[in-house]
């Protein structure tokens, strides 16, 4: 996927993963996945998508400052 935002072009094709958590199983409605990504340029964001009952029901990139990486992996 990619989604400009802010002048910003964060694109998961071209930018590394950092951490991937995966709730449920290949094609479950309710599965769904967020995946922490890092541009060439250091820029960090969160790619979401999931099944049609998930919370995350279409894809999405959401930017995320640095700092707040890690706070957001301790949620998980």
């Amino acid at each position: 996927m990619k989604k400009t935002i802010d002048g910003v072009t964060y694109d998961t094709a071209s930018s590394t993963v950092d951490k991937k958590f995966t709730y449920g199983a290949p094609g479950d409605a309710t599965g769904y996945e967020e995946t922490v990504y890092i541009t060439a340029d250091g820029k960090y964001f969160i790619y979401t998508n999931g099944g049609a009952q998930s919370k995350y029901t279409h894809e999405n990139i959401t930017p995320i400052e640095r700092e707040q990486v890690r706070e957001w992996m301790m949620s998980h």
